[in-house]
């Protein structure tokens, strides 16, 4: 039987592979934050669990946006998170490591994992966990000419998504070599950041995206 998430993130990855990192965000900026990422195109989100009362913000986002778009927290490290994310609404799991006891738990409950890796023996066990796709953290040291050695061994379709400093502007080698999205840390939002200042550097992620994948 089809996983109903599983269907929503094949969907959300085909109108934009974009993860929005929403660190620091508090509750009273998550709709308002939510709406303008939803209305640039964005439909993966995420609030980091070390971000300030986390939970409350994702409930908040998780009943203002459209079911098209996926909820969910980054920075999970307890297994326990994930089913109190579950209970929510949210549906993506995005993790710094690859814990795999967090993976299969994530598993076990439906929902989407995208765990980090560095090293292709993280890679295989956090696949053989479960895993929907793996989160190539920090990219500053998986650079592209790694994550091209890399993605040969992978099994096919294997979907990598590169974090930690990616700009408008360091999406094309990634891509040239592999990557399938991106998550999208301080470059996109920071706390405090003005709704039409993140409106125009959501934008600026959307046109290189479509750019360098029409080029």
């Amino acid at each position: 039987m089809t996983n109903p998430i599983h269907t929503r993130f094949e969907t959300a990855l085909q109108h934009l592979p974009l993860v929005a990192i929403l660190r620091g965000l508090t509750p009273t900026e998550a709709e308002p934050v939510a709406q303008t990422l939803y209305q640039a195109g964005f439909r993966l989100i995420e609030v980091p669990l070390n971000s300030p009362d986390p939970f409350t913000s994702i409930a908040r986002i998780r009943q203002c946006l459209p079911d098209d778009a996926l909820v969910g927290a980054g920075t999970v490290l307890e297994a326990s998170d994930v089913s109190r994310l579950q209970a929510i609404g949210g549906e993506l799991v995005v993790m710094p490591h690859a814990d795999t006891s967090v993976i299969s738990a994530a598993k076990a409950l439906g929902l989407i994992c995208m765990p980090g890796i560095v090293t292709p023996t993280e890679a295989f066990a956090a696949l053989k966990a479960g895993a929907n796709a793996l989160k190539l953290f920090p990219a500053e040291l998986v650079s592209p000419a790694i994550m091209k050695a890399m993605r040969p061994i992978l099994p096919k379709g294997t979907r990598l998504f590169p974090v930690g400093g990616i700009t408008p502007d360091t999406m094309a080698p990634f891509l040239a070599t592999g990557a399938s999205g991106f998550g999208l840390g301080s470059a996109l939002y920071s706390p405090g950041v003005s709704l039409a200042q993140l409106s125009r550097q959501a934008e600026c992620f959307v046109a290189a995206w479509k750019a360098q994948c029409v080029a």
